[in-house]
């Protein structure tokens, strides 16, 4: 039986609102491999990896109550085994955790962007999960999508195919353009930096 994969539009949208329940800062917290993109800055990278880590909730401007999460992005070149990695802190949008705000620290403190999930699930009959994730655009980098997974391996080909035509049945020409443009991230397993400290 095939997957039923239902994915929001993004806010940037011109779509209607879609009330959904996201998934909670728990859910979200652990190592993320990127299996998909159509980023063009990970067309030649490899092992890519977003780390989430949960911390102490902020107050927004009307007392509400905004999670964030240490965000820390991990990568090789296609030729060299050494990671980079890319630190910053996300800041829920809202009291949910669906639409995030991220500013890099140290040197990139200047530098913010815009994500948000788009839908989330699990592999049937395995423990994978899975995520969408939408990227605005900014004076640095076009708008993206990413479909993360805790496995390294990513999602079975029939989850990936149904996530993908999740995508395409968004009707907004954004994300349609996205999906069409996805391109599978390059895993190797070939790590270092001391196994990226002993895989962070």
């Amino acid at each position: 039986m095939a997957n039923q994969i239902s994915l929001r539009p993004p806010t940037t949208s011109k779509l209607p609102h879609v009330d959904w329940i996201p998934p909670p800062v728990d859910h979200l917290s652990g190592v993320w491999h990127v299996t998909q993109s159509s980023l063009p800055l990970w067309s030649d990278k490899r092992n890519v990896t977003i780390t989430y880590k949960a911390l102490e909730p902020t107050t927004g401007k009307n007392q509400q109550v905004l999670q964030r999460l240490d965000d820390t992005v991990a990568y090789q070149s296609l030729t060299s085994a050494k990671f980079k990695t890319v630190h910053g802190i996300d800041t829920a949008c809202d009291e949910g955790t669906a639409d995030w705000d991220w500013r890099g620290t140290g040197w990139l403190k200047l530098v913010t962007s815009h994500w948000e999930i788009l839908g989330f699930g699990q592999d049937p009959g395995t423990d994978v999960e899975w995520a969408v994730v939408f990227f605005a655009s900014t004076y640095l980098t076009p708008s993206g999508v990413d479909i993360l997974s805790n496995s390294k391996d990513g999602v079975s080909a029939e989850t990936l195919s149904a996530i993908k035509e999740a995508l395409t049945k968004i009707d907004d020409p954004v994300v349609k353009k996205l999906a069409g443009e996805l391109f599978e991230v390059k895993r190797d397993g070939k790590r270092s930096d001391e196994e990226h400290a002993n895989r962070t």
